[in-house]
């Protein structure tokens, strides 16, 4: 898991050809005036997902993983807490679907909170449970930019 500011977004562009074409579109790109929806970076390799929702109690979440793309998650306005921890031969409460490229966790998690302007990468080694509240829900909109491994 990477964890960092928009301004630094440059910095992990070594990751490889996708990661910097999604990081370079994350960072010029102004996603807070587009409607929410599933955006084309470069067909399926990349593509960004804009979303607007409600925070939600950490009990009715759970952790997930994906196989064939790694997540970069950029939050533009609200807080949201996330979980973190690392997979390690963990058993799914919910198997792998290939078609949607995840599964489901019931593992502790360590939490961060992610503020406008801070993105976090999860890889596939990296379970994650994105968009809880700490206190009480909130409205968040957040870019997930979906980058094919």
């Amino acid at each position: 898991m990477i964890l960092d500011k928009i301004e630094n977004a440059d910095q992990y562009k070594l990751l490889g050809k996708r990661m910097a074409t999604a990081l370079g579109y994350m960072k010029t790109t102004d996603l807070s005036t587009v409607e929410p929806g599933k955006y084309e970076i470069d067909g399926s390799d990349i593509f960004a997902l804009v979303q607007d929702y409600e925070t939600k109690n950490r009990l009715e979440c759970k952790l997930e993983s994906h196989r064939k793309y790694i997540d970069i998650q950029y939050l533009l306005k609200g807080s949201e807490f996330v979980g973190h921890t690392l997979l390690n031969n963990q058993t799914p409460v919910k198997e792998y679907s290939a078609e949607d490229d995840y599964m489901l966790f019931s593992e502790k998690a360590s939490f961060f909170e992610l503020k406008p302007g801070m993105f976090a990468i999860f890889h596939p080694s990296d379970l994650h449970m994105p968009s809880v509240y700490e206190k009480q829900p909130e409205k968040v909109r957040k870019v997930v930019i979906k980058v094919k491994i």
